[in-house]
């Protein structure tokens, strides 16, 4: 989702899509602007003429779009039940790691980090963040669990996937994600039980 920047045409989506990828490997301060024009294959001039107010807008704007790639592919995997959306979510960033030689993360994690040089690249994740949250929760109440379960399980699963994409990127092994996958997805299943077994006695009841 985050490769591919030479296949786009548009010189403002080059310049995003290659500012994405370098924010992933190199986080907001490894942005330059040289290598991203170079690998871009942008002129220089491109950058002003849709980003007026320079790099910094351009690693906003680029941000934004990481964020909301990653809630469309959410969104999407959100039609499946929890336990096989859980799975593809994990599934999709050891596919970005593995096939980037374990240099690429998170590009929102990145983005986090960037809020002394460029707040608005901080603004972008807090939204993209709550984005995630809200969409894995309401996967969750579309399971029949409770509003504050769902609430709490969702924020626990993308900030134990986030931590585990970091750790995978470090050590150069999914093993991070593995073990993070085994024990969410027994956390969720003894919840979705709990939660079944709770059912027809809830229906007896009324």
């Amino acid at each position: 989702m985050m490769k591919g920047s030479t296949l786009v045409t548009a010189p403002r989506e080059r310049l995003i899509r290659t500012t994405v990828e370098l924010i992933q490997s190199r986080g907001v301060s490894g942005v330059a602007v040289t290598e991203l024009l170079d690998r871009s294959g942008t002129a220089r001039q491109s950058i002003y003429t849709h980003f007026p107010q320079g790099k910094n807008q351009l690693i906003e704007a680029s941000a934004r779009a990481a964020g909301s790639w990653i809630s469309a592919m959410i969104e999407q995997l959100c039609s499946a039940p929890p336990l096989e959306a859980l799975q593809a979510f994990i599934d999709y960033w050891k596919s970005m790691i593995v096939s980037s030689d374990y240099t690429a993360g998170c590009p929102i994690a990145a983005a986090t980090f960037g809020g002394n040089e460029i707040p608005g690249a901080v603004d972008a994740a807090k939204i993209a963040f709550e984005e995630w949250e809200s969409m894995l929760a309401n996967n969750f109440r579309a399971a029949n669990l409770d509003d504050a379960l769902a609430q709490s399980l969702s924020t626990m699963t993308i900030a134990a996937i986030e931590g585990a994409v970091i750790m995978s990127v470090a050590t150069r092994s999914t093993r991070p994600l593995d073990r993070v996958s085994k024990h969410l997805t027994e956390l969720l299943e003894a919840h979705l039980s709990e939660n079944h077994e709770r059912e027809p006695v809830l229906r007896q009841q009324n």
